[in-house]
């Protein structure tokens, strides 16, 4: 077997001699090409190579979602093709790493590079759905290009959390789960749409859902983790379905504090309810709409302000080794 090895340097939760080990337990079972990111986009780069060749058999994507998310993104360029397109393997080294586990694998780096082995050996694998997002046909946002994404997509306040919380890693700060929760309390209380929410869900024939706060886009669950704790926004989203949203339409502080609750008690068969809940599942074409520019995120990376995503999911997408 002939494999391409992204390694992302700065991961969070490798450093450099455990990234040597993996290389050398990866290139003692397959002929191994181990190539280490240089810029934001390399490991897209590194993956449309591997897409395109014909004789790379596995990508294996060492660092956080966000290689992760670059790996698919350049596999899939010319579009899902599973028989044809390289399988794909994650070694998690983010501080998340919610793709990895979601596929069931150690979130420590050695434990699933032996688990990546073992079921290379057994030739495990699955086929997965995955998500699309593009601009909008007929507005301002209609030249933004489509972007896969591989557990979850947020456009607004999440969206916002995000943005903030990269901000502050620029700055130096380490990403930690309390980083979130105080950034997610800065941007509660610097929202101005929180009360009144500007997003329109459209889907095909249904009615439009307006006035919504919040909106998360899953692929799968759960939809986060805050430490070892998963937090399940849509307990019924998976691999194997189309997409599922969350939304809110009103974050008073008193149903923020109610729909936090939710989150943090949140179990595989249980997720956030109200009246003014919106819980939608296994969705292939669906569009948000904003009445003003919002913050846009997928797999954790905060993508700039949109007024208007379409969004596709897409069942058979990419396999992946499990």
């Amino acid at each position: 077997m002939r494999a391409l090895l992204v390694v992302n340097p700065a991961a969070t939760t490798t450093s450099a001699r455990t990234r040597d080990v993996l290389i050398h337990a990866l290139a003692s079972e397959m002929k191994l090409e181990a190539v280490t990111t240089e810029y934001r986009g390399h490991a897209r780069d590194l993956g449309r190579r591997a897409a395109d060749s014909d004789d790379i058999d596995l990508v294996v994507a060492l660092g956080g979602d966000g290689t992760v998310n670059e790996v698919v993104n350049g596999l899939l360029h010319a579009g899902p093709d599973p028989d044809a397109l390289p399988r794909l393997a994650v070694v998690p080294g983010g501080s998340t790493n919610v793709f990895a586990r979601a596929l069931g694998l150690p979130n420590d780096a050695v434990e699933a590079t032996g688990a990546i082995l073992d079921a290379l050996s057994l030739r495990s694998e699955r086929t997965v759905g995955l998500g699309v997002a593009a601009g909008t046909p007929g507005t301002e946002d209609e030249a933004v290009p489509p972007r896969w994404f591989t557990f979850c997509a947020g456009f607004g306040f999440d969206a916002g959390v995000v943005g903030r919380v990269e901000q502050q890693r620029e700055r130096g700060k380490t990403s930690t789960h309390s980083l979130y929760i105080r950034q997610a309390a800065r941007q509660f209380l610097g929202d101005p749409h929180r009360r009144r929410g500007a997003i329109t869900l459209e889907r095909p024939g249904a009615e439009p859902v307006k006035g919504l706060a919040l909106s998360i886009v899953c692929n799968t669950s759960p939809w986060t983790y805050l430490g070892n704790r998963p937090v399940y926004a849509a307990p019924a989203a998976s691999f194997d379905s189309a997409l599922d949203v969350l939304a809110f339409g009103r974050l008073s502080a008193a149903a923020m504090a109610r729909y936090s609750t939710q989150l943090l008690t949140s179990t595989p068969d249980r997720g956030p309810r109200g009246k003014h809940v919106v819980s939608l599942h296994d969705l292939t074409d669906f569009t948000l709409h904003s009445k003003a520019p919002l913050p846009f995120q997928m797999d954790g990376d905060h993508l700039g302000l949109r007024s208007s995503v379409t969004f596709t999911g897409v069942r058979r997408a990419l396999r992946v080794i499990v």
